[in-house]
């Protein structure tokens, strides 16, 4: 009876499991995704996930406590490099495990394990967060309200068609329409000569001047 035994052992000594740990966790670094049993997954995914978490701080103690456990100077330098770029915002979880069905020798489960961050068809797929819903049904009052409102909508409003438009009449220029007018009204008016009333001292002078 296993009480109190959390740990999986997987069949090996403490020396075997580690260096295999070590291995797998190298060659998820490298590779982003490998092809296992779902025990070793398991087990890879506590062994890994921390040492990721510590990428995200790039100091000289950091990279010495991964590449205690790690030994391999390029996984060091593409986790510290690549890898804690594309995870800094994440919290946790950066691995994912999916189920592809048992193997054909012994019917073990097998899967794959791979960093959330670079499988490109699940983050083009991943839509924007729904709103959160309550569990409070609406009021019985608005009820009747929202169902008339949605029974008086049409439902299928037409736009209204445009009306033709009117050909538009040339207007005559201003300036021929007021001499036209102007011509018009001005009657043709004679000037005539007035004569003027001769005064007795013309008359007086005209005489003597005829003396």
């Amino acid at each position: 009876m296993r009480h109190n035994n959390k740990i999986n052992h997987l069949g090996r000594t403490h020396s075997h499991r580690d260096a295999m740990l070590s291995n797998m966790a190298v060659s998820l670094i490298k590779h982003k995704r490998i092809f296992t049993t779902l025990p070793k997954a398991k087990e890879l995914r506590k062994y890994v996930e921390p040492l990721i978490t510590k990428s995200k701080d790039d100091t000289t103690h950091s990279r010495r406590v991964v590449f205690q456990n790690l030994r391999d100077k390029y996984a060091i330098t593409e986790l510290f490099t690549d890898i804690s770029q594309k995870i800094g915002d994440r919290p946790g979880g950066y691995t994912r495990i999916i189920k592809t069905g048992n193997r054909l020798g012994d019917n073990a489960s097998m899967c794959f394990i791979e960093l959330v961050d670079y499988n490109e068809l699940m983050l083009k797929d991943k839509k924007a967060p729904a709103k959160a819903k309550t569990r409070r049904s609406r009021r019985k009052s608005d009820a009747p309200a929202i169902a008339a409102g949605k029974a008086d909508a049409p439902k299928s409003a037409a736009p209204p068609k445009k009306a033709p438009k009117a050909p538009v009449e040339k207007l005559p220029n201003v300036e021929e329409v007021v001499e036209t007018e102007v011509a018009e009204v001005e009657p043709a008016v004679e000037v005539q000569e007035i004569p003027t009333p001769e005064t007795p001292a013309a008359e007086a002078q005209e005489t003597e001047e005829t003396k």
